[in-house]
């Protein structure tokens, strides 16, 4: 028997029941909509919740020998393409580990993000998996706040040239080591003064306030760095200008014209690049003086001018070399216009003929016997001499050769000592399997401040 509350609540929600059924149609709907509605936005409001903070329980960490990836900050594929390609360049990590010791030996800790040296190679060593990091994509956007700090205005959500970026860290890293002091502060003359523990007997002489040695890595280049030479010769008398050398940081290369049936190779954009180039009316010194021993005294010679023949040739080899294909053209109607040939990069790059050697010297000729004398060649290798990149082969001249580095060191044949440096590749941002940068937008320069 049920009791009398009870009776009264069940006889309550019948009525209810009753009412509810006798609404209507319209009434009924309206309220199952309305359910729906907040049904729709609690489940949008879970997922959202669980999108942002993910799953309750503790994520999992990389596992190990995986490579970590990129997260794309808007449209920042370009400085995502070059970190990778400077992450596989072991030359360059070891530049900036001998770099930023000035900051770890002055300060216990570093300020994070106020030097490019050092933020670059955190990412660099998280990239490579020289560095110990429980994330499985990374965020490159402090490079960007750091560049924005050495007043270069780089917008994440534009297209960019990686090329561009490529110089703009170079150049940064320049500024960054010339702005350290290359003078000895008067607060370390005590520690000059001090002399090493040695006997009396190894005492030659005594030299009091001579200059303390700069750190050998303040001074030195970034492995990218060469030296192009210039070379002019005048078609008329063969007269030869001075050799002109000029600084690169990479080679911008530009695409000869195929040949049907015939692969492109970088050898035939290499051989285009120093290919000999006439130049017009040019003042020719020697036929000016040459003019000038023919005239009376006191007669007023004008200065002759000739066609010149140039030759551009590689002074000094990088530790790496970075090789950027020219990709824009014009047209003869001043149009631009995309050159979509493909470029065949080998395993191996062999440099020798495309350095300058001085007059009386075959960059193919064969070593000399004993006794005699090899002409004389321009070495301008500013780097100790047991790292150069020389395969010694035994009655052959010694080649300069450059591996490609896109290929894994555990593929490669086996060479003999020493090993080639490596050709940094940096694959193409839309393509990802060429070493390519396609010129698409410039940086913006730096802006003045004040």
């Amino acid at each position: 028997m049920l009791s009398s509350r009870a009776q009264a609540a069940m006889t309550a929600a019948d009525r209810a029941i009753q009412r509810f059924l006798r609404t209507g149609a319209a009434v009924r709907y309206k309220v199952m909509k309305n359910w729906g509605v907040i049904g729709g936005l609690a489940a949008a409001l879970a997922a959202g919740i669980y999108v942002i903070w993910g799953p309750i329980t503790e994520r999992k960490k990389r596992r190990k020998g995986l490579v970590p990836g990129l997260v794309n900050l808007g449209n920042t594929c370009f400085m995502n393409s070059l970190l990778q390609g400077l992450s596989a360049c072991p030359a360059f990590i070891k530049w900036l580990e001998e770099f930023t010791t000035q900051y770890t030996r002055d300060q216990k800790e570093p300020p994070p993000h106020q030097y490019l040296s050092l933020t670059l190679l955190h990412l660099l060593k998280a990239l490579s998996c020289q560095e110990v990091t429980d994330d499985e994509v990374l965020d490159a956007s402090c490079l960007l706040d750091v560049l924005r700090m050495y007043r270069w205005q780089i917008s994440s959500f534009e297209e960019q040239d990686a090329h561009e970026l490529f110089h703009v860290i170079t150049s940064s890293l320049e500024d960054e080591r010339d702005r350290q002091p290359r003078v000895t502060h008067l607060f370390d003359v005590h520690s000059l003064e001090q002399q090493p523990e040695i006997t009396p007997k190894q005492i030659t002489c005594r030299t009091r306030g001579s200059p303390h040695p700069t750190s050998n890595h303040w001074k030195s280049q970034h492995p990218f760095h060469g030296r192009l030479t210039s070379n002019m010769v005048c078609k008329h008398c063969e007269h030869q200008s001075p050799v002109r050398f000029d600084t690169f940081d990479s080679l911008s290369l530009s695409i000869p014209a195929a040949t049907w049936g015939h692969p492109l190779t970088l050898d035939h954009c290499l051989h285009h690049f120093i290919s000999s180039e006439s130049v017009r009316d040019v003042v020719c010194d020697n036929c000016t003086q040459i003019e000038a021993k023919g005239t009376l005294d006191g007669e007023k010679v004008e200065h002759q001018r000739t066609t010149f023949v140039k030759q551009l040739k590689l002074g000094k080899l990088p530790q790496c070399l970075c090789i950027h294909l020219q990709r824009l053209s014009w047209s003869s109607h001043g149009t631009p216009l995309k050159r979509h040939e493909h470029v065949q990069f080998n395993e191996f790059l062999m440099m020798d003929i495309y350095k300058y050697h001085l007059l009386g010297h075959r960059p193919g000729q064969h070593s000399p016997k004993p006794g005699e004398s090899a002409g004389p060649s321009l070495d301008l290798q500013d780097r100790p001499a047991a790292s150069r990149s020389v395969l010694n082969q035994p009655g052959g001249p010694k080649t300069q050769i450059f591996m490609n580095g896109a290929c894994s060191p555990s593929l490669l044949p086996t060479l003999p000592a020493p090993m080639p440096f490596p050709l940094p590749v940096v694959p193409d941002y839309r393509v990802h399997t060429l070493t390519e940068w396609a010129s698409s937008h410039a940086i913006p320069p730096r802006t003045s401040s004040g």
